[in-house]
């Protein structure tokens, strides 16, 4: 299998990307990442995504389940640094197969909401999925290795290596998770960190 460019990297070394449009499966929601509204929005992610996953093998297209990502904001970007996880946005994606357009989709919320018997916030929140699109086309990025609360240093510079191209930031914080929190040690989680810029 060939390795995505885009989802690697040598630990702690900045890059500049060219990252194309790419369509994911998403869901939006605010507050700390491990609440029980983060929890609930990212279980509605994945029956869609293996749903998709399985329903592309039988068209004869085998595309594997990518990782998590999720974009980060603030209405107040301080909260970032004050440490007001209640005020932190996220939109937590899975990338979408290159096959699934709209229609499939429905059909796969349908099959999803019949597979299993779900309570009304389960069906809530599969029913605040949605199918998008995000092109951000020129970006700053690095591998992180160890813990989310760690990211900090490498973030700053990443900036202050933007800053010094002559590019501002611009668009949200973007993270994707290589590794499984639940599996892996924090000292050995692996988060690719990207930023937009001009």
């Amino acid at each position: 299998m060939v390795k995505d460019p885009l989802l690697s990297g040598k630990p702690g070394i900045v890059e500049f990307v060219q990252v194309p449009a790419m369509t994911y499966l998403a869901i939006e929601g605010q507050g700390a990442p491990g609440d029980a509204a983060y929890r609930l929005a990212v279980g509605a992610l994945y029956p869609l995504a293996y749903g998709a996953r399985f329903a592309g093998k039988v068209r004869g297209i085998d595309e594997k389940v990518g990782p998590l990502e999720g974009l980060w904001w603030a209405d107040d970007m301080t909260a970032f640094l004050s440490g007001r996880r209640e005020d932190w946005r996220w939109r937590m994606m899975i990338r979408a197969p290159s096959w699934l357009d709209e229609v499939a989709f429905q059909g796969l919320r349908v099959a999803a909401r019949q597979k299993k018997a779900m309570d009304s916030a389960r069906i809530a929140a599969l029913d605040q999925v949605a199918l998008t699109t995000l092109d951000e086309g020129a970006c700053v990025q690095a591998l992180h290795v160890g813990p989310y609360a760690d990211e900090g240093p490498l973030i700053q510079r990443m900036h202050a290596e933007a800053a010094a191209r002559g590019r501002a930031l611009r668009g949200r914080h973007h993270e994707i998770y290589l590794s499984d929190p639940a599996r892996v040690a924090p000292e050995r989680l692996k988060t690719i960190l990207r930023q937009p810029v001009t």
